[in-house]
């Protein structure tokens, strides 16, 4: 444990960090599953779910979260999934 008063602060900030960022990535998971989820129910309910977990990634994104390739990955294979299932389901 530390003894300088900086440190210590140091300290308990990367705790509370570490909690938000393990809160975020938690509810981007879940809006990827959510997405996932949707796809055997109907279009419109997929497309919604797909709509959030998009977002979700580019916020994740943008706050440093995950890397923007990792999220222009994520997007793009959710995305191609979308497509693949509504496109055999018409």
């Amino acid at each position: 444990m530390p003894n300088i008063k900086s440190a210590i602060k140091r300290v308990e900030i990367t705790k509370m960090r570490t909690l938000k960022n393990a809160a975020a990535k938690s509810a981007l998971r879940t809006a990827i599953r959510r997405f996932e989820e949707a796809l055997p129910t109907d279009a419109e309910t997929a497309a919604a779910a797909l709509k959030k977990a998009a977002r979700a990634l580019d916020k994740a994104s943008s706050k440093g979260l995950i890397h923007k390739n990792m999220a222009a990955r994520k997007k793009s294979r959710l995305m191609k999934k979308y497509g693949k299932h509504f496109a055999k389901a018409s």
